[in-house]
């Protein structure tokens, strides 16, 4: 069988979820282990505890996708006196590697929320909450016998990726102009001679993240020994990224027949929510986890429901009878980011031992 290290598996899972992507508070990424380490099998969770590092023990995984990370804030000292302490304990002295993916998977178009979604049968997509400033635009100029070479290369490297549509750029023809000196060894030209060429200027966006990659391709493809361009980073919304998600039911529902619906399908073993409206509903906001931060946005957007987690007592009130509120719990809210994960694994490593977790880690029970 094929040696599968740490980092083939954290690699893929950065592709799909990028570590950028997560908000400013929290602790995606590789928690406890070394990414060299080749991996025995892979246990997927909502939350590493110490019963689900038995469970890698006895099965003898040393790696744990978890979606909560289990260290989240900064600790001093680690003897095994509360729970966290105990499973990174547990995890470090059996060799055990724990990696999150928290916020960053909820906040690409087919995470956490899309799975919600395709969940409740809703169709008509998109990102609740837009993220900005997550989109480069790159400028370079290629002698016009070598776009094509250098435009794949490009493009592979994940440049013009928009939405729904790839291998998108803008190009114009023009004429570069250059003068190499004595040290210069020039594609094209001779030293101290003025050099007119025939040239493409190519303008290409691409996620923020995959700069590296993006600069790498353009350098190893160009056939220039200095290539001319440069980056501007765009402040524009970027349709696949951001907080929750809005579809709509194919047919309406009368309120107290969504509530049963979303009831049955979540596993819920109750639904807090505000006073049902009248009306059919049709328009539904999503936000797996702790959602309240939307409710705005959820209003602008005239959903007719809300669902999510995590709503105290005042922020009920918000709602001001815009708005159906319907707080499922968190737990029920993410419980299916266990099969996103699994699926996404198992297509990539179709070979490996992937399991879940058979540790039910909803901490809240209910009489």
């Amino acid at each position: 069988m094929e040696t599968i290290k740490i980092k083939d598996v954290t690699s893929h899972l950065e592709r799909l979820a990028p570590l950028t992507y997560q908000e400013s508070y929290d602790n995606s990424g590789l928690l406890t282990g070394n990414l060299e380490w080749p991996v025995t099998g892979i246990l997927v969770t909502l939350d590493c505890i110490e019963k689900v590092i038995d469970e890698a023990i006895a099965l003898k995984y040393n790696l744990i996708v978890a979606h909560h990370p289990i260290l989240f804030k900064g600790i001093k000292k680690i003897t095994g006196g509360n729970y966290v302490e105990r499973t990174l304990i547990k995890a470090i002295k059996n060799d055990i590697a724990i990696y999150a993916i928290h916020t960053n998977l909820d906040n690409i178009y087919q995470g956490v929320n899309k799975k919600i979604a395709e969940k409740l049968g809703l169709i008509d997509l998109e990102v609740l909450a837009t993220r900005p400033s997550t989109l480069s635009n790159l400028v370079t100029f290629i002698p016009r016998e070598n776009v094509e070479t250098v435009m794949s290369a490009l493009h592979q490297a994940g440049a013009g990726e928009v939405g729904n549509y790839k291998n998108c750029s803008f190009r114009i023809d023009g004429i570069g102009t250059f003068e190499p000196d004595e040290m210069a060894k020039p594609h094209i030209g001779e030293a101290n001679r003025l050099e007119n060429v025939d040239e493409t200027r190519v303008e290409m966006i691409f996620g923020s993240h995959l700069e590296k990659d993006v600069l790498r391709a353009l350098r190893d493809s160009h056939p220039y020994e200095e290539v001319a361009y440069y980056l501007t980073p765009l402040s524009n919304l970027n349709q696949q990224v951001g907080a929750g998600m809005l579809g709509t039911l194919p047919k309406a529902m009368g309120a107290k027949e969504f509530l049963e619906h979303l009831k049955g399908v979540m596993n819920a073993a109750y639904i807090r929510h505000t006073a049902l409206p009248t009306t059919p509903v049709k328009n539904i906001a999503i936000c797996g986890g702790a959602g309240s931060f939307l409710l705005g946005t959820a209003i602008s957007r005239n959903a007719d429901v809300f669902v999510s987690a995590d709503f105290k007592y005042h922020e009920f009130f918000d709602a001001e009878d815009r708005i159906l509120i319907a707080d499922i719990g968190h737990y029920e809210s993410e419980q299916f980011t266990k099969e996103l994960l699994k699926d996404v694994l198992r297509e990539k490593f179709p070979n490996f031992a992937i399991n879940f977790s058979k540790t039910v880690t909803n901490p809240i029970s209910y009489l």
